[in-house]
């Protein structure tokens, strides 16, 4: 469950990064557009993903 957050929001800021430098939303362009109801499954997804990832901020570290 981490591993995929934490690609989800990796992915999520990849596609943030495209807005801001070149005004490209990636996600949109390849699920058709930002209205298209797979492109909202994708963002609510990554939304999910970056509310899940706060919580490895307060998570102990193990060491190995």
């Amino acid at each position: 469950m981490t591993r995929l957050s934490l690609i989800l929001v990796i992915i999520g800021a990849l596609n943030w990064l495209l807005v801001g430098l070149f005004q490209f939303d990636l996600v949109a362009s390849l699920f058709g557009g930002q209205d298209a109801w797979l492109s909202r499954v994708i963002y609510t997804l990554i939304g999910i993903a970056g509310i899940y990832s706060i919580s490895l901020l307060f998570r102990e570290r193990t060491h190995v």
